[in-house]
């Protein structure tokens, strides 16, 4: 597709960029079939292609408008899109180029700017925490809204203290360690029990994406850099990895060489900590060889668990197979529902609360498939899709490294 970029985008890293992505772009369509929002709602312009044109279009002068807007907030950046284009368009980082122009442009409702910024600082602050076991204790007099984004307690279980050669560092998240605890517990435990040793910089914070998503690009790459910054020690010293339990934070972090490429105070340690980077389930074949020998308890025969890929994990990060096979590998009953398993949740990071009715679609969509399987548990890998699905089945939605660290435990 070719691009003639007005003279206010021309020789501007984003322009050349997105003139870079949108040339690879031959406009076939293929993308539209596995859009989640154009199967909801059958418009070119909620759809991958429509989307590119809008864009294309404010990239080479036209004046964008509060629609266009609309248009580009209602694409969850699943990124299924980039896994059925045959011509390898970059689509995330194209969309996150093309709201970052229409966004200085387009002024947002004053309400609306007011949400963002409430999730933007409220879900990356300190304050999180506290607030999140205050709704837990008077979750039951929520409303439903707001009782969808509080799970209930969970207790967190023993960190294990154990020291060993083999290092990992692991980011704790922004929500994980307030809203379901167990989740970096569980992954703690399972690789001590594979003789590897979980380290957490406490410097660390939020991987940078719900700010970077919510178009405040500043605010994301500083997080960026300040995780990077406590981490750099520990890489110095040897880690071997930096292992994500959060799909949404995986995808980003290993972006990082990406988007602090232009940075030349912090390209080089960014790329390395995306080389570093790996999500919890590229260990799991040496996790499964390890581990098979020291299984407190042989899995239940009859136990069906359902596995929802996030599109984070199979569409951003591009891992699809190995969470099934690996935990089928030691004797559990794994299935992915039979329809739609490339389709997004609706999760999708800060879209549920922004989108709501379209998030909810396909929630209930998704849990449709899945309960086609009769689960006796659904299990993902990324925290925003646990606690969306759970909200709308009665089904326990867990993750799934907790049911491989229950296999390790004693039972009793």
């Amino acid at each position: 597709m070719q691009t003639q970029l007005a003279p206010e985008f021309k020789g501007t890293p984003d322009g050349q960029a997105a003139e870079a992505i949108l040339r690879k772009c031959v406009h076939c369509g293929f993308c539209t079939a596995t859009c989640p929002t154009y199967q909801l709602l059958g418009d070119e312009l909620d759809g991958p292609r429509g989307r590119i044109y809008l864009m294309k279009q404010v990239l080479e002068g036209a004046e964008p408008t509060r629609k266009t807007q609309l248009h580009l907030d209602r694409c969850l950046t699943c990124r299924n899109c980039e896994s059925t284009c045959p011509s390898g368009v970059d689509y995330g980082h194209l969309v996150d180029i093309g709201r970052k122009i229409v966004d200085a442009k387009v002024p947002r409702p004053a309400t609306e700017k007011a949400v963002r910024w409430l999730l933007k600082e409220g879900l990356t602050s300190p304050a999180f925490g506290p607030a999140m076991k205050l709704g837990q204790l008077v979750r039951g007099l929520l409303p439903e809204t707001l009782k969808n984004k509080v799970p209930a307690k969970q207790d967190a279980g023993r960190w294990p203290t154990a020291t060993h050669a083999r290092q990992v560092l692991m980011l704790a998240g922004c929500v994980q360690p307030a809203m379901m605890p167990n989740i970096n517990t569980a992954t703690a435990r399972v690789l001590d029990a594979a003789g590897i040793q979980t380290v957490v910089a406490p410097e660390a914070g939020c991987c940078g994406a719900v700010k970077f998503h919510l178009n405040d690009q500043d605010g994301g790459k500083a997080q960026m850099r300040a995780n990077i910054d406590a981490w750099w020690p520990h890489v110095e010293r040897g880690v071997e990895a930096i292992v994500m339990n959060a799909s949404g934070c995986g995808v980003t972090v290993k972006e990082y060489g990406h988007i602090l490429a232009d940075d030349p105070a912090y390209a080089a340690r960014a790329a390395r900590i995306s080389e570093l980077t790996q999500d919890l389930s590229e260990l799991l074949p040496m996790l499964v060889s390890a581990l098979r020998p020291k299984l407190a308890r042989q899995p239940d025969a009859g136990l069906v668990v359902a596995f929802h890929p996030p599109c984070t994990l199979q569409h951003g990060q591009k891992l699809k197979g190995g969470v099934e096979t690996q935990l089928a590998a030691l004797g559990l009953t794994v299935m992915v529902a039979r329809n739609e398993s490339h389709l997004c949740c609706g999760s999708a990071g800060t879209y549920s609360v922004l989108n709501p009715e379209l998030a909810y679609q396909l929630r209930d969509r998704k849990l449709g498939h899945l309960d086609e399987l009769k689960p006796d548990v659904i299990t993902s890998a990324n925290i925003g899709c646990i606690t969306h699905l759970q909200s709308g089945t009665k089904t326990p939605v867990r993750h799934w490294i907790e049911l491989l660290d229950e296999l390790l435990a004693p039972s009793g």
